[in-house]
């Protein structure tokens, strides 16, 4: 609630208030179109969230459990049409589940939750399922999970956003491992690490004499994975004339050594991860709108460590054994004020930092117990930054900051050599009611 008040700009009471107003639905329903322009009439708060949130249907799911307390699962999505009735069918299927799950959270018996040290030593039962390397047992985790479950078995392009050092490789993994392409190679590319004047033999390969030096055929990456994954780590950081390569690789499911003749046909799923906003670098030029949609079609958020705190004492047990086993020495225990430590800190290197701070605390620790953990160095190395403001934006202003970038590029030039609509690679016409329907002015190219 504090959340939502601060993103709304109201008070808790207006929330509450503006709910109180709204009218509640008895019955399954789906609101899209003019079914939801109605709604928002009735319901504001309703009005509310579809304002602030971008939100162009909704399905409203209310479960009564007992017959006396009434309970509602709401949908929301920012695409028009998304919810149909096949939905209402899969959730009334699931109703006695959703009952249950209500049932078990508002019982008397499950006040009594246990301590969090106790909750999160479920991590290794997780870790054990399927997500090797993986610790965690919070809902943020959870939530990662469900989503590696659902998009593994399928051949669709997965992107992995978050901080640096959250474990994104881990998750590509994890979503290999969980796929029938199992038993097939990943491959993973750090794309930030690749040379300019090698990328494209580095990926696609090249044939004998294709350039100098090339004293024989080779085989890229993506031909070594064939039949498997590829993961393209910090794909934020290509070029973008790989980025229109692999664009290519996308479409047409085939590639072309350096120096060669013909294309050749590829199976691989393709998985790529980024620390960076990419919405920000398509707004800049800097990453190509259309590859930008085409990877972005099952994102996963992984959680930086600061918003995921209580699975910190499982992933510091987990380095104490790791380290301490390497070491070839007994595990320490960890002290309640070393864990107060770190419980405490902010960890803006993510896990990475953890296992290093980790790493080193063992080395220094003589006895049997880590009795005090030196954070100095990594609050030098990261001091903490100032919040920055987020704005969720629709498809269309990602769209529309993107034509506006590259109209000013070309200097407001629309068709003909070097004009806009050949960078966007668009008709001029198409170009031209694009900026009509986006409102473009000229005077602000």
């Amino acid at each position: 609630m504090q959340k939502l008040s601060q993103i709304v700009v109201l008070s808790e009471k207006e929330i509450n208030e503006t709910y109180k107003k709204s009218k509640i639905d008895k019955e399954p329903i789906i609101y899209t179109e003019e079914a939801l322009i109605n709604n928002l009439q009735e319901a504001p708060i309703k009005a509310l969230l579809t304002h602030n949130f971008g939100i162009k249907s909704y399905l409203v799911f209310p479960i009564s459990v007992a017959s006396t307390q009434n309970y509602h699962f709401t949908f929301y999505s920012r695409n028009l049409n998304v919810y149909s009735q096949e939905h209402l069918q899969v959730l009334s299927s699931l109703e006695p589940v959703f009952c249950q799950f209500i049932a078990k959270i508002y019982s008397k018996e499950d006040l009594n939750l246990p301590s969090k040290k106790t909750e999160i030593k479920n991590s290794k039962v997780i870790a054990a399922e399927g997500f090797e390397g993986i610790i965690g047992n919070s809902s943020q985790m959870n939530a990662v999970f469900n989503y590696i479950r659902k998009v593994a078995p399928s051949d669709t392009s997965v992107l992995v956003l978050g901080e640096s050092g959250t474990g994104k490789e881990k998750i590509a993994q994890s979503i290999h491992a969980l796929s029938p392409r199992k038993d097939k190679p990943l491959v993973i590319i750090n794309c930030g690490a690749i040379p300019e004047n090698l990328a494209e033999s580095l990926l696609f390969g090249h044939e004998k004499g294709a350039f100098t030096g090339a004293l024989d055929r080779r085989i890229g990456k993506f031909e070594l994975a064939n039949g498997g994954t590829i993961f393209l780590d910090e794909v934020g950081e290509m070029s973008l004339e790989l980025q229109v390569k692999l664009l290519r690789v996308l479409q047409e499911r085939e590639i072309e050594r350096v120096g060669g003749t013909s294309p050749m046909k590829i199976d691989v799923r393709i998985i790529a991860a980024t620390n960076k906003n990419l919405e920000e670098e398509v707004a800049a030029g800097r990453f190509r709108m259309d590859l930008y949609y085409r990877l972005h079609v099952f994102p996963i958020m992984v959680p930086p460590l600061k918003k995921r705190k209580e699975d910190i004492p499982d992933l510091a047990n987990h380095f104490i054994a790791l380290y301490s086993d390497k070491m070839g020495r007994k595990a320490p225990a960890l002290s309640d004020f070393a864990l107060q430590q770190i419980m405490n800190y902010n960890w803006p290197g993510n896990i990475r930092e953890l296992e290093h701070v980790i790493q080193r605390a063992i080395l220094l620790t003589e006895g049997n117990t880590i009795k005090e953990i030196e954070l100095s160095m990594s609050a030098k190395m990261h001091p903490e930054q100032p919040a920055e403001s987020f704005s969720i934006k629709t498809i269309l202003e990602n769209e529309r900051d993107y034509i506006l970038y590259i109209l000013k590029k070309c200097n407001g030039k629309i068709s003909g050599s070097g004009g806009a609509a050949e960078i966007l690679d668009i008709h001029p016409s198409t170009l031209n009611s694009k900026i009509k329907k986006l409102e473009i002015k000229k005077g602000i190219i």
